[in-house]
């Protein structure tokens, strides 16, 4: 098991130790450079969502299956929200640690879904974050996640779709507003589900397979490069069967219409538009920070 995998086991099991590791085990790295040249550092800052199966891990494997040079760190807690991360100095620390060229954010799993959550939770922090991001130098990038196999029916989400469908709403919108790409892992998970493939989520209906992370880094593999990871080598655990279906899936939703999922990523776009997204975070920076409580939220970790 890697370091970054023991850690994200410590931070399953006690809940409330964030997590920050540099995950470069298995990668060539960046090693001492301070400005990323022909290598793509990105930090993911999430939970259990992002922890479990060490996504960053991952990616960084398909990346290197790909030709590239990737170092990744992750920031994760379980169950954690995007207003806990904003507010707190370990995130905080992590995002000036190095010179990052992509943050990803990922949201508590249903805090997207419900518009009331979205406006006095996720997008004020996010909109801080971003603004932290920006002024780092580097681009924020949105992890638009899965929804629960069941929805949320607490909160008028009855099934899967529903649930699926206000997700996407929710990240779309931040993404859109903050001039941010989007990694569409749930449209891809969605597309997945349409046809024969492996299990996704785990019995708990909503915490990822292997599978599920694999899409979710073959996903991150062609939003950041806008390169295909079809007949990638690597396929984690997973039958080549099953890899190159959720390898196909990937490509086809995130370069089906690249587009649709916000500015390219390439070295040479990195903080296009950033003058105008920053006079905007500004305008909304003195937004405060709810303190509202998900419903139900003690029983949910991702």
């Amino acid at each position: 098991m890697t370091r970054t995998k023991w850690i994200a086991v410590i931070a399953a099991f006690l809940g409330l130790v964030a997590v920050s590791a540099l995950a470069i085990e298995g990668q060539q790295g960046c090693g001492n450079q301070t400005e990323a040249s022909g290598c793509t550092r990105v930090l993911f800052i999430g939970n259990s969502y992002t922890y479990v199966n060490d996504l960053p891990a991952m990616f960084a494997e398909l990346a290197r299956s790909g030709g590239h040079r990737v170092e990744t760190g992750m920031v994760a807690v379980g169950g954690s929200t995007l207003a806990e991360h904003a507010a707190s100095a370990t995130t905080a620390a992590t995002i000036s640690s190095a010179k990052w060229d992509l943050i990803v954010l990922q949201e508590q799993s249903q805090v997207p879904s419900v518009d009331q959550l979205r406006q006095t939770q996720m997008y004020p922090a996010a909109r801080r974050l971003a603004d932290t991001i920006y002024r780092q130098g580097a681009r924020p990038v949105f992890f638009l996640t899965w929804a629960h196999r069941d929805g949320w029916p607490e909160n008028g989400l009855p099934d899967y779709a529903s649930m699926q469908s206000a997700v996407d709403d929710g990240y779309l919108a931040i993404a859109a507003e903050e001039q941010a790409a989007v990694a569409p892992v749930g449209v891809a998970w969605a597309t997945a589900l349409s046809q024969p493939h492996p299990a996704l989520w785990q019995d708990d209906g909503s915490h990822p397979t292997t599978a599920g992370t694999y899409l979710a880094a073959c996903v991150f593999y062609a939003t950041i490069f806008r390169q295909s990871p079809r007949g990638f080598a690597y396929h984690a655990d997973l039958s080549a069967v099953d890899a190159a279906i959720l390898q196909t899936v990937a490509t086809e939703t995130v370069l089906g219409d690249p587009g649709k999922w916000g500015p390219a990523l390439a070295s040479g776009n990195r903080r296009q538009g950033g003058e105008a997204a920053g006079l905007r975070r500004r305008l909304v920076s003195g937004l405060a920070l709810s303190g509202y409580e998900l419903p139900g939220a003690a029983h949910v970790d991702a």
